[in-house]
């Protein structure tokens, strides 16, 4: 009952934290309750209390206050049978009275806040502080005219007035600085912006099935309001907390509340309380909603997150420190993702949701989702960046050495107190030199290139129907190797008709004549079909005039109800006359019955059971069948095996699904025991058995064609009949006669993995899965098996990247376990929604060949990205580290390098990473894994035009000045003029970049670098834009930029060397990368190795391996982690929190709070039962160690 108490305990405090008159929020304190209950019979606080009851406490409750659910539902002014009138005034009324079924999201970021973020970014601060001490000194002037002993250092100047414009250096750095921030911010507004766009068209497209004026229609999820008659049905997850009016065999989740795992019966005398964010298991029934939005049992948990939250911050600005608040960092790492993900992943399961927690706190920014690429990069990115450290750090200390040797040792001056400003300008000076460098050796558009490709890609998918909930997916989709699909649906049509049926011992090829059908039996066949299907399957009048007739609900049984149509007879007066309430017993539809069946009592008192469900299931449990006569005779084993052969293989082999019906009268006295199934479906009499079409769509095997090429293996795995499911693998081309292939149903399959105690053994597996192409009849564990064992498999030196797709509430854990899980639009549950990375809009199986051909533009965007920003990287280092070091000035000023950076970080990782996805990328194999992010080629290219443009910077740096007989501007003073010479290098240098752009867009050697340019409009706008931009900085920059103008004919000599590069990446594409064995290390030193991650995962044997499979890009990425943002992370939080002590107490009261603690196999995660309310470990906790 612990559970049951703490949820009145989370209520009551939810309703006081609520802010007052919101809409939306219902009542806020009870004096609003009781007005709102002013229209109806019932106010939210009784409903909120009645809803945190359970079985015959609740059953108890509804008697004593409304006599009956009938009368609750009087009450609410609703109906059992016709559902809410929909008339807007009365839904208006109801979200005054009872709020919207809607959780307010957090409140995004503003772009101040993002601006902030972007400051916070430590090379950025180093450039601040050294551009004000610039700025400062620059003012300074010093007293006296003593400073001609330091003359010969500052230089002249009577220079035209220069010595005033010191300043500008360290306010044109101040400048570029607020452009990078506001770039970079602007970035992250427009993601987050995607973001939430994304997840409202994922809140939209879920829909729930209501009836309203008695009809039964679809709504969206946050049109539900209390009072109205829901219909749920297996596999949906329930948006409103509920009362069940009438159920099925109703079986739910309720771990996401509970924590308990065992399914959870629901029944209208027994236990009717129906709660929002569970899963319906099984059966079906309908429920009179009670309460919604942030009244409803999750709701009130979100609230109380948010409310702590909300508390927090408020105290916060009171100067007190809370002690009782709920801490908000706990909650950060839940709701930073745009708390608009509530909606969509309602709740985790304990064990899962605390682990995640534990993770997100170690990443100390809990933005974003990383993946294996992330990982890679931001590994690499790290790595560069130390390199770039040390070499700007040397750059500063040649710099400082070499100053204080010339001046004070070698030309023997003395320090003079009037000139320390002046030593020290020159020192600041060298700092803004070496950080410079850092600068530009830091690739931080690393990060923005991968998020920047994603969330362009994302977006396309979408027309594509691929709506992508988790941002990662895409790019692993692009190194899949394997795919696993279900077959209805996804390769075939899900349009079904029967075109074969076998009655009264005559094999009917189409549709017979019902004059050619014994009337009694045709009569039993249209009730069995007619009351044994859900009731919301139907057959509705075609949109257009002449088209196809629209099928709602389940295909199957729309199926079998068109048959009863071709038979010339109806079934709706059928239902009229049997409705669903008066139905005595169902035994739903799942994939261990592969079977329905309903009961129905006769006018006689008798009952009699409708059944169907697969042929071969359905004939073993039959005793008798249906003659020609319409009279029935006994069914011996040997006639079921003769029917097998002669009706239902060759029905099979022609691709067609075997449906068998059947009936059994069962008598009133004694009454069957119903609970003991075995008993009751049994000795049945077999009334026909039919054979369904479900035609492949006519793009599949094209599709499945095009993923054969690109070296992705395509596995069919079908719950139906193996026969069925061989002659369809054949018709999509999944399997080629003449081929070596193997094709078993789900019993063999597990006769061959199991060893003699029945445990599954992967060696087993790994004889069985490289040949497998077919999996028939299988269960949902058999599918997760066989993804498990591909993925755990080591038979092939790549580990296999796999890909599922699946409908059912039952695949739900392969869809977890496999790499990229693909949940269907249309035909899909919540559940597999759920527990999809991917949901195929249109539920066809070329879209996920699309999937594929996005995530390999992905990768092949970043590499191009890479390419390009490591050449200017090597190139700008070096040049700027040797000049230093031989010129004591760098050929680069910080102002140009910055604006350098801006090329190529931002503007680079817009144009390269926008390239958009062409039909060659699925003509290669996936690249794996641990392949490398810099290929060969890659590495032969940034070498080669890094070569290049280093001969001709030290060219044009050591003897420009005589080539274009212009003065040198080496070893210029202090505060002396832009020169031209510096200027031709600066020039020369962004136009070979832009012209090396060009270059990076192919990285397979490819010779035609312009191939579908003008298809990228952002690349030719970049590049355009780009150019211009420089012709402005160079000819009237002047003083910020150190430019002086040039004049056409040096202009033209830059661009001659730029468009140079062009011709050198084709020299460059001619040398063989065979030929390059130095090349082979480079290549792989950079591979970041994935194994880290399993290391870090294995310390942790309790995490389960799909959590670890699914984490181990999150690990990856969080290593690659710079350390010294944790620190910082660390710091502030012990600033936030007051103390350590502090934390820990106040984390304690709130999970005494919430007091159903459930600490999980090892001390050191725990974890709240309620799920939602997953703490994340305390602030400077990062480890997630536990906590007394």
């Amino acid at each position: 009952m612990s559970t049951t108490a703490t949820m009145g305990e989370m209520a009551n405090s939810a309703v006081e934290f609520y802010p007052k008159g919101t809409r939306g929020a219902g009542s806020g304190g009870k004096a609003d309750g009781s007005q709102a209950g002013g229209d109806f019979g019932a106010t939210v606080m009784e409903l909120t209390e009645l809803m945190e009851l359970r079985g015959t406490d609740a059953l108890q409750k509804i008697q004593e206050n409304y006599g009956d659910t009938e009368g609750l539902c009087q009450r609410l002014q609703s109906s059992t049978t016709e559902g809410l009138s929909g008339d807007p005034a009365d839904l208006e009324r109801r979200y005054q009275a009872f709020g919207q079924n809607f959780i307010p999201p957090k409140k995004a970021k503003t772009f101040l806040e993002l601006v902030w973020e972007a400051l916070q970014d430590v090379t950025l601060i180093i450039l601040e502080a050294a551009a004000i001490i610039s700025l400062g000194l620059s003012f300074y002037q010093p007293p006296g005219k003593d400073t001609e002993s330091c003359g010969n250092l500052t230089g002249s100047a009577e220079d035209e007035g220069e010595g005033d414009t010191g300043w500008i250096e360290g306010a044109a750095i101040l400048l570029s600085v607020v452009c990078v921030v506001l770039v970079t911010a602007f970035n992250d507004w427009s993601k987050e912006k995607q973001f939430r766009g994304l997840q409202s068209r994922i809140e939209q497209e879920q829909r729930f099935t209501v009836v309203r004026k008695g009809n039964v229609i679809q709504i969206p999820v946050a049109d539900m309001v209390v009072g109205d008659m829901a219909q749920v049905k297996y596999g949906d997850l329930l948006p409103a907390d509920g009362i069940l009016v009438q159920g099925n065999d109703l079986q739910l989740d309720e771990s996401s509340l509970t924590g308990e795992s065992d399914h959870v019966r629901k029944s209208v005398d027994k236990d009717p309380m129906l709660l929002s964010g569970t899963h319906v298991m099984e059966g079906s029934g309908r429920m009179l909603v009670t309460a919604v939005g942030v009244n409803s049992q999750t709701g009130i948990i979100f609230t109380l997150l948010g409310a702590g939250e909300l508390e927090e911050e408020a105290k916060d600005k009171k100067g007190k420190q809370p002690d009782g608040a709920v801490e908000n960092n706990q909650n950060k790492a839940k709701k930073q993702d745009g708390g608009v993900a509530m909606e969509m992943q309602p709740l985790k399961s304990a064990e899962g949701g605390e682990v995640e927690d534990r993770e997100k706190k170690k990443t100390s920014v809990p933005k974003k989702e990383k993946s294996v690429l992330q990982g890679k990069l931001t590994k690499l990115a790290v790595q560069i960046g130390k390199a770039g450290l040390v070499m700007s750090a040397i750059t500063v200390i040649i710099l400082v050495l070499y100053f204080v040797i010339n001046t004070f040792v070698v030309e023997g001056q003395s320090w003079l107190a009037e000139c320390t400003p002046v030593y020290i300008q020159y020192f600041v000076k060298f700092f803004i030199i070496g950080v410079t460098v850092l600068v530009v050796a830091v690739p931080e558009g690393l990060p923005l290139a991968v998020t920047i490709s994603l969330a362009y890609s994302v977006k396309k998918m979408m027309k594509d129907n691929n709506l992508v909930r988790h941002l990662d997916a895409c790019e692993t989709m692009g190194n899949a190797t394997a795919i696993c699909s279900d077959k209805t649906g996804t390769l075939t049509t899900n349009r079904m008709t029967v075109v074969q049926s076998h009655i009264g011992d005559v094999h009917h090829r189409v549709v017979p004549d019902p004059g050619q059908i014994n009337p009694r039996t045709l009569d039993l066949l249209v009730h069995a079909i007619a009351i044994n299907s859900a009731y919301t399957s139907k057959i509705l009048p075609p949109d257009v005039e002449g088209g196809l007739a629209k099928q709602v609900g389940n295909k199957t049984e729309c199926g079998l109800l068109g048959f009863v149509l071709d038979l010339q007879q109806d079934y709706a007066p059928v239902r009229e006359q049997m409705p669903e309430e008066r139905l005595y017993k169902v035994y739903t539809f799942n994939s261990v019955r592969k079977s329905m069946c309903t009961v129905i009592k006769m006018p006689d008192g008798s009952f009699r059971l409708y059944s169907k469900g697969a042929s071969e299931i359905m004939l073993k449990k039959c005793s008798s069948i249906l003659e020609a006569n319409g009279e029935p005779r006994t069914f011996r084993p040997r006639d079921r095996d003769e029917m097998v052969k002669q009706v239902i293989e060759p029905m099979a082999c022609e691709g067609l699904r075997t449906i068998c019906i059947a009936y059994r009268d069962l008598p009133s006295i004694p009454e069957p025991d119903w609970e003991n199934e075995a008993d009751i479906v049994t000795d049945l009499t077999c009334i026909t058995v039919v054979g369904i079409e479900d035609p492949v769509r006519p793009e599949v095997p094209e599709a499945i064609r095009k993923c054969q090429r690109a070296g992705i293996t395509v596995r069919m795995v079908t719950g139906d009949n193996i026969n069925t499911a061989r002659a369809i693998a054949v018709k999509c081309g999944i399997i080629h006669p003449g081929d070596d292939f193997i094709c078993i149903d789900g019993k063999e399959f597990n006769r061959r993995i199991r060893n003699e105690k029945g445990e599954i053994e992967q060696e087993r597996i790994d004889k069985i899965w490289p040949k497998l192409r077919v999996l028939a009849r299988s269960s949902p564990t058999d599918k997760h098996t066989l993804v498990k064992g591909i993925i755990d498999s080591t038979v092939l030196e790549q580990r296999q990247v796999v890909a599922v797709t699946g409908d059912g509430t039952n695949d739900g854990p392969a869809l977890k376990k496999a790499d990229v899980g693909f949940a269907m639009g249309i035909a899909g549950t919540d559940v597999a929604k759920e527990a999809s990375d991917i949901i195929l809009t249109d539920d066809n199986f070329s879209s996920i060949v699309k999937a594929v051909m996005w995530g390999r533009n992905v990768y092949d965007s970043i590499s191009k990205f890479l390419q390009f920003q490591l050449t200017v990287n090597v190139v700008a280092v070096i040049v700027a580290f040797t000049g230093a070091c031989i010129t004591q000035d760098s050929p680069l000023k910080a102002v140009q390098m910055l604006w350098v950076n801006l090329i190529m970080d931002t503007f680079a990782s817009l144009a390269l990473a926008t390239e958009p996805p062409t039909e060659d990328l699925l003509l290669r194999k996936p690249y794996g894994r641990n392949n490398p992010l810099i290929s060969l080629t890659m590495m032969k290219n940034i070498l080669g035009h890094g070569v290049y443009q280093l001969i001709i910077i030290f060219t044009l740096l050591f003897i420009g000045e005589h080539i274009f007989n212009i003065d040198s501007g080496r070893n210029a003073p202090l505060h002396s003029p832009p020169s031209e010479h510096y200027t031709i290098i600066f020039n020369t240098f962004v136009l070979m970049q832009l012209f090396n752009e060009i270059n990076a867009r192919k990285i397979h050697g490819e010779r035609n670098v312009f191939d579908g340019i003008f298809a990228n409009p952002i690349f030719c706008t970049i590049v355009v834009g780009t150019f211009a931009v420089q012709i402005v900085i160079v000819q009237w920059g002047g003083k910020p930029f150190s430019c002086a103008p040039l004049n056409m004919e040096q202009w033209l000599w830059c661009l001659f060397v730029g468009v140079g590069e062009l011709l050198w990446g084709q020299v460059i594409a001619t040398v063989p990368t065979e030929r390059l064995p130095c090349l082979k290390e480079a290549g792989l030193g950079l591979e970041p190795s994935e194994d880290e991650g399993e290391d870090m995962a294995d310390d942790e044997e309790e995490i389960d391996c799909a959590e670890r499979e699914l984490r181990r890009g999150q690990i990856l990425w969080f290593r690659g982690l710079n350390r010294i943002q944790t620190q910082m992370e660390v710091v502030s939080t012990f600033k936030r929190s007051g103390s350590f002590q502090g934390a820990v107490r106040r984390r304690s009261s709130v999970l005494s709070q919430l007091h159903d603690v459930n600490t999980i196999s090892t001390p050191s995660h725990v974890a709240l039962s309620t799920a939602t309310a997953n703490t994340s470990p305390a602030p400077g906790n990062a480890s997630g160690e536990s906590i007394p």
